[in-house]
């Protein structure tokens, strides 16, 4: 039990830090907005284009792995998308931000800094990957079908542009399509820019995590509170739950592959959440209160994850 506190109780202080220097005014939002770009437009970039670019596609992707993570994320989607539908009677535009909500977990900020703490590099490599084609395949299905639940005539030129339009418009992005051409092209990075790219890389997490903390005192936890008990279950639980399922007992993967999908699975919804929903006006409070909500519940339920998948 002492290790599994040391092992995620650090992060969720990170976070905890970085709230408290916003309450307690140490620190103001635009300083925590500072510090939330730097990460996001060039920190994590940074770490992403290094990681992908060094792994070895032909040893470390494995199709099962990646199936076992995204076929949860697709379930809790659509669980979402349906409970807000036809249990709440939510409209199609909130309905879809709602599944977002279920379907964007924050594996980049917390799950990278867990499985790292937990498991040690060696694992590593695969989340690398499902981390890597996260943003676009949530990107792809949310955008896809917000944009179909908006127009009862499908226009799939405009849909496509709009597509493409959210799926590249962000440097991690960049840092994550710059990772994959240098590693298939097996391009080599000068030394020089590897130490100055090791160096941003070092800074990601650790400001990311702190940067989340002074982003979560402006969310309140108020109202709609059985649909965002709905989207914290499908993430916290139905989601790693799905994986685990069918990465351990139908696909019987290697013991690092379960962990490593299993446990990013189980990451509270993301600030992309609630990026998403202002994006499309739909589900704002919804999506903002369950990265708040989750995340507090998080500190209990990836330690019950660690704790099953072993």
């Amino acid at each position: 039990m002492q290790d599994l506190v040391d092992v995620t109780l650090p992060v969720f202080l990170l976070i905890g830090a970085g709230y408290l220097s916003v309450r307690m005014r140490m620190l103001t939002e635009e300083n925590i907005r500072g510090l939330v770009l730097y990460a996001q437009s060039i920190a994590i970039p940074c770490l992403m284009f290094r990681a992908i670019s060094q792994l070895d596609f032909r040893s470390d992707f494995d199709s099962l792995h990646m199936l076992s993570f995204y076929a949860g994320s697709l379930c809790v989607f659509l669980l979402g998308l349906a409970g807000a539908r036809f249990i709440f009677n939510r409209s199609p535009e909130e309905s879809v931000a709602i599944g977002f909500a279920a379907l964007f977990g924050n594996t980049v900020l917390t799950g990278l800094a867990i499985i790292e703490r937990a498991y040690g590099g060696e694992t590593l490599d695969g989340t690398y990957l499902v981390v890597a084609c996260h943003t676009p395949f949530c990107y792809l299905v949310g955008i896809t079908t917000m944009e179909i639940a908006k127009s009862p005539t499908v226009q799939f030129a405009q849909t496509a542009r709009n597509v493409i339009r959210g799926m590249f418009h962000n440097a991690i992005m960049v840092g994550i399509a710059a990772g994959f051409i240098f590693s298939l092209l097996e391009l080599p990075v000068p030394t020089l820019a590897g130490g100055v790219l090791d160096m941003f890389r070092l800074t990601a997490l650790p400001v990311a995590l702190f940067g989340l903390g002074g982003i979560l005192v402006q969310y309140r936890p108020e109202g709609d509170l059985k649909v965002i008990a709905m989207v914290c279950a499908l993430s916290l639980f139905v989601h790693p739950m799905v994986t685990w399922l069918l990465s351990s007992r139908v696909f019987e993967l290697d013991s690092a592959l379960i962990r490593s999908a299993a446990i990013t699975a189980s990451m509270a919804p993301g600030i992309n959440a609630y990026i998403f929903a202002d994006m499309y006006g739909s589900a704002r409070r919804v999506a903002a209160t369950s990265v708040l909500v989750g995340t507090a519940i998080s500190i209990l339920s990836v330690s019950c994850w660690i704790l099953v998948v072993g």
